[in-house]
């Protein structure tokens, strides 16, 4: 009945003189009963996986952990957004307004990280495929000009872009761009960071899933520890505020680890931002590497005194103060206690395919209109559609381990 009146009432709110006006609240009404369809949904699901996976998984959402830490960002939603969308082709069918755009600079790596890719590799895009800086800039002024705020450049690496340092200026010299930020594995980041920063480079979150330099080459099949953690300091040192760091969670490799990633935000400005352990193509995924978010957290809890902090509604993670740490710590649910409801973001890929969600296999190309010399126009309804057909949510964590999907490289992090 609260469901059937609820639709009712954006029904006649749609069909009011007032609607242009009302537009923010309707699709703000939208978006909180549909995560509340998506809770009860997830629910139902969450019993319905294999007998042995679900024990996993049950045990740990279900174990004594505060209820003051066991939350969900539903809490903090009560004021709403407050963004005025200059065009309607970055809000979907829900309601939800796409403000932050990742953009992929490319699909190579100087790692080899194993919930990357897959050991023998992949095969890479060519690179007459992959976009052009013209055509990324093109593509980034036409999200931006759109209501686009924030970017972040992924890869791949990519610092490994030969032409980094200008596309970060032109990027960060478009129209209304807030944010530009780049996520990227530290590993030659430290000698080309004081330049990305005068080029408008202003976040930044480097990757690192272990402390122990031995567990770093297992994991990346690569050396490097030593430069990543020098990246991190010279981040501290030019003075970004937080400077993120990465970390993915798996069982049996890391989660021993987690109070001790928490001590480096003693005194020094760094947000920790545990990652639950994701299911793409060729890295093995097995829900018994997944270490849940209510099981880190207790961790942390039993050791430091936490306070969770505010979240803005697209938040993708719930942070939370450290008594005494000058830093702060997250976590990223994504598997356990998915943040559909509002998500913001949208992915551009390396080789200009447009992806609405991260974990839907769905993507159309924008590179092929873009050189078969279309306008503005026209790409701005390529993507509108694309934004228009994004779903309420992605899957559940057992249908997304069968569900078809690029490995992360070609993705971009």
């Amino acid at each position: 009945m609260v469901l059937f009146r609820s639709v009712s009432l954006l029904t006649k709110l749609r069909s009011s003189a007032v609607h242009q006006n009302l537009g923010n609240s309707v699709r703000w009404f939208q978006v909180r009963n549909s995560f509340e369809l998506n809770k009860l949904l997830y629910k139902s699901y969450l019993y319905s996986g294999e007998h042995c996976d679900q024990d996993v998984i049950t045990n740990h959402l279900t174990g004594p952990i505060s209820k003051t830490y066991a939350t969900t960002s539903e809490k903090f939603l009560e004021d709403g957004p407050k963004e005025n969308p200059i065009s309607d082709m970055l809000v979907d069918s829900f309601g939800r307004l796409h403000t932050y755009l990742r953009i992929s600079l490319t699909e190579r790596c100087n790692l080899r990280c194993q919930y990357c890719m897959p050991a023998e590799g992949v095969e890479l895009t060519p690179s007459t495929s992959v976009l052009s800086q013209n055509e990324i800039v093109r593509l980034a002024n036409l999200f931006v000009s759109s209501g686009v705020d924030k970017i972040r450049l992924t890869g791949g690496e990519p610092t490994i872009r030969k032409d980094i340092e200008e596309l970060c200026q032109r990027l960060s010299n478009l129209e209304g761009l807030k944010t530009l930020a780049m996520t990227t594995n530290g590993i030659t980041l430290s000698k080309k960071l004081p330049k990305l920063k005068e080029c408008g480079l202003n976040l930044v979150n480097i990757s690192l899933d272990t402390l122990i330099p031995a567990k770093f080459e297992f994991m990346t099949r690569r050396r490097g520890h030593d430069r990543v953690i020098e990246s991190i300091n010279t981040a501290v040192d030019l003075g970004y505020n937080p400077v993120k760091v990465n970390c993915v969670v798996m069982r049996g490799f890391n989660e021993d680890e987690i109070c001790d990633f928490v001590k480096l935000t003693h005194d020094k400005p760094i947000n920790i931002r545990f990652i639950e352990f994701m299911p793409f193509d060729g890295n093995v995924w097995n829900v018994k590497k997944l270490v849940p978010y209510a099981e880190m957290l207790d961790r942390v809890g039993k050791q430091f005194k936490i306070e969770r902090i505010k979240d803005h509604h697209t938040e993708t993670a719930k942070n939370f103060r450290i008594d005494g740490h000058q830093g702060t710590v997250s976590f990223i649910t994504s598997m356990t206690e998915h943040f559909c409801a509002g998500c913001n973001r949208l992915r551009l890929l390396a080789d200009g395919n447009f992806k609405v969600c991260l974990f839907g296999p769905s993507e159309v190309s924008l590179r092929d209109p873009l050189r078969s010399g279309v306008d503005d126009d026209k790409l701005r309804e390529i993507i509108e559609a694309a934004v228009k057909r994004k779903k309420a949510s992605h899957a559940g964590m057992f249908d997304l381990a069968k569900t078809p999907n690029r490995p992360m490289i070609h993705i971009g992090g």
